[in-house]
């Protein structure tokens, strides 16, 4: 079992940027793909971007091509979200999750932290 512990949300202007992370609780965390997700009040968890367990592909929703960038250090069992260029719309709950694939179908049955809330004032 893999237990995941998301930090590093806050209330930030737009414009500014953020630098999540998730801290996973074992060796289990390098042979999963990663992803971080979020959810806006009243609208469905949505995939942001994920990153296989090697770090060599990745994958970003159209809305934060750009702005975003996922990456790991298996190492130090952590997830990161670097965020930049920030808008209202990514006002959000962001979770973090294991998964068997890049799509998130393949997180469905996954590993899921408690979530982190980002606020972004327009």
């Amino acid at each position: 079992q893999v237990q995941l512990v998301e930090s590093g949300g806050g209330l930030v202007q737009a414009g500014g940027s953020l630098r999540l992370s998730c801290a996973a609780s074992g060796r289990a965390f390098r042979t999963y793909t990663m992803g971080w997700f979020r959810q806006a009040p009243g609208k469905e968890r949505d995939l942001v971007a994920s990153i296989t367990y090697r770090g060599d592909s990745t994958y970003y929703a159209d809305s934060v091509k750009g702005r975003f960038t996922i990456s790991r250090d298996n190492a130090k069992y952590t997830l990161y979200l670097q965020m930049n260029s920030l808008k209202p719309e990514d006002t959000a709950v962001y979770y973090c999750a294991s998964g068997f694939g890049l799509d998130p179908v393949n997180f469905r049955d996954g590993y899921w932290g408690q979530g982190t809330q980002v606020t972004v004032s327009s």
